[in-house]
């Protein structure tokens, strides 16, 4: 099976009035199959000063039911929360103990990822794809 991957454009959302346009990649690994990754380049990381910064992407994993409800209607409890917004935008917030990002999204990009996702594995069917040896191992590091 293939990893499905989409580079989109997003905006990260600074105030009522500025933001800053930012390269998100999504990607769905069909070993991982209930989960979706979003990374966004280092230096919009809340986490380290920007020369501490060794260039990695940031990487946020959630739910892929999450991104899949929150384009129709608000869904999300804890650090991620997604939700439809007015031009056919949907709005991703990842909140962290170093602050809350809020970042607008073409949902047209996200239902394409979504969709490119489930014909890789059908919503429904991701537990004929977990390998229970390998989370358990993962959690038990």
């Amino acid at each position: 099976m293939r990893t499905v991957e989409e580079t989109v454009q997003a905006r990260l959302i600074l105030s009522p009035h500025r933001s800053v346009r930012l390269r998100a990649v999504l990607s769905y690994l069909p070993e991982d199959p209930l989960a979706v990754r979003m990374a966004f380049p280092a230096e919009f990381s809340l986490d380290e000063a920007p020369e501490e910064q060794d260039g990695e992407d940031i990487v946020w994993v959630f739910a892929r039911r999450l991104l899949s409800a929150g384009i129709e209607l608000p869904a999300g409890l804890g650090d991620v929360h997604v939700r439809p917004a007015p031009g056919r935008c949907t709005m991703v917030e990842l909140r962290a103990p170093e602050g809350t990002a809020l970042l607008r999204f073409d949902t047209g990009d996200l239902r394409r990822f979504l969709w490119r996702s489930r014909l890789v594995v059908p919503e429904g069917e991701e537990h004929l794809h977990l390998d229970a040896d390998r989370a358990l191992a993962e959690l038990l590091g």
